[in-house]
């Protein structure tokens, strides 16, 4: 299904949006992705849901990708004998490991592995950051802090540890289970909250075996500090703004925003900006200004995808929320301007062969009459390049690995398409063609950029790079005759 648009949409799936006819208006206003809260539903309505996306996905004959987003280790307090109290501004307050319920003076914090991390003058943000505590004194069992930001304190609220780093994996044991029902049921991307470290990454990597790609949540301050190593380890990134916000000052995620997309890119890994983004079109058919500029400057930094969450899961306008997405990026992008902005920030993180032929390819189009450019890939590494090129011209990723093809509708660019079986470059060049005319990207009088590996099926060996015309009669004269 072809867009009219380079920037992917993620719609998240909730109550609002659970049965065939919501999900395939929801793909056919424009979702590429559909992302799976594993926070939310039992193992049985992902089930349903995935099945579903899968049907639209056959019905419609277009690849769609589902992402599992695991929920992560959850740190909160326990309860109180009033269920909620009031601290004060400059008060004293203990955290520790009684099971007596809480007070005004005191509450448990079920979580031993973080009185064995913290540190005098270390903060804890209660309840997404409203209340703030600062660690006067600690030992193995408590914390005694003092109030610098009041507020009202009740059961279970979630806490936040942003000066230490905490030795709590980053898969719980229910993420454990959830990770190994998902890749059984077939998920393209699990994104991994909780992220401190590139061994949090790796450790998934591990249990996933191969059967979906990992996509990294930077929700932490540990993980902007080791972003780097957690680069090179992912397959994809996922700028979480809403944790962000709450363990770091809000003014500092703009630029760590705009620092981490230009990171992901240059390493050719998808990378999703998320958390807010139409916020009040969860009650309201319209978005604020505020929220459609937010949108736009995802989209004019170069993100891969924006996502939805809330607003299509729970909402009551979810295809109103992904069509004022697909309208916001569609106008940015016939910007001249974001023109300018993303062929400024090209950057690289290596040359190889393959960067020289898809960077080829690139100025070849662009300095040219040509329509497209059809990239072979197997493993889809060329179509992940040809996409941090941000080419002015559509992309037509092309494999015969259907999990390949649904990993790509996250990447920037690119319409994805199966293939049969390609052995010779012979059968790639006039595949790419039958493509390109399919999609109406191109007609018979057009010529098209093909990029592909010699040997075929062999990922990682992009080497060769032809223009062609779209008649096939004249792709190869010789034998027309």
């Amino acid at each position: 299904m072809r867009r009219h648009r380079n920037v992917k949409i993620v719609a998240t799936l909730g109550p609002a949006s659970n049965d065939y006819e919501m999900i395939r208006a929801l793909h056919e206003a424009g979702a590429d992705v559909f992302r799976l809260n594993m926070s939310h539903g039992d193992h049985a309505e992902i089930k349903v849901r995935h099945e579903i996306i899968r049907q639209v996905e056959k019905d419609m004959d277009s690849p769609i990708s589902i992402l599992a987003d695991l929920q992560g280790p959850k740190l909160r307090v326990g309860v109180f004998a009033n269920g909620e109290e009031e601290l004060v501004e400059g008060a004293a307050f203990r955290l520790d490991l009684d099971d007596a319920e809480g007070d005004v003076n005191r509450v448990k914090l079920p979580h031993k592995e973080i009185f064995d991390a913290l540190e005098p003058g270390a903060h804890l943000l209660v309840n997404d950051g409203k209340i703030k505590l600062r660690v006067k004194d600690c030992g193995r069992d408590f914390a005694d802090c003092e109030v610098i930001v009041g507020g009202t304190i009740s059961n279970r609220k979630g806490v936040n540890v942003p000066d230490v780093t905490l030795p709590v994996a980053a898969l719980s044991e229910k993420d454990r289970k959830d990770l190994e029902f998902v890749c059984e049921l077939g998920v393209d991307w699990l994104a991994l909250s909780f992220v401190q470290r590139a061994a949090d990454v790796e450790e998934a990597r591990a249990l996933a075996k191969g059967r979906a790609a990992i996509l990294s949540k930077i929700e932490k301050p540990n993980a902007v500090k080791s972003f780097d190593e957690i680069l090179k380890v992912s397959d994809g990134i996922m700028v979480a703004r809403g944790d962000l916000g709450v363990e770091l000052p809000v003014h500092a995620v703009p630029p760590i925003q705009k620092q981490l997309i230009r990171k992901s890119r240059a390493a050719a890994k998808p990378v999703i900006v998320a958390t807010q983004m139409l916020e009040s079109m969860i009650d309201s058919p319209m978005p604020t200004r505020a929220e459609v500029s937010d949108v736009a400057n995802a989209i004019y930094e170069g993100a891969d995808a924006i996502m939805l969450s809330a607003e299509s899961a729970a909402g009551s306008y979810p295809i109103e929320a992904v069509s004022t997405m697909n309208n916001v990026a569609g106008e940015v992008e016939s910007d001249p301007t974001y023109t300018e902005i993303i062929e400024a920030s090209r950057k690289t993180d290596g040359i190889t062969v393959a960067d020289g032929i898809v960077s080829a390819a690139r100025e070849i189009a662009e300095t040219t009459d040509v329509k497209a450019i059809c990239c072979f890939s197997q493993s889809g590494t060329t179509a992940l390049l040809v996409s941090r090129e941000r080419p002015r011209v559509p992309i037509v990723a092309m494999t015969n690995q259907i999990g390949t093809a649904r990993r790509l509708c996250l990447s920037w660019g690119t319409n994805c398409v199966v293939t049969g079986p390609v052995d010779r470059f012979k059968d790639a060049v006039l595949a790419a063609v039958s493509a390109a005319t399919s999609l109406k990207l191109a007609n018979k009088e057009d010529m098209v950029v093909i990029t592909a590996g010699v040997p075929f099926n062999t990922p990682g060996s992009t080497n060769i790079l032809r223009v062609a015309p779209c008649d096939e009669r004249l792709i190869f004269p010789a034998e027309a005759d």
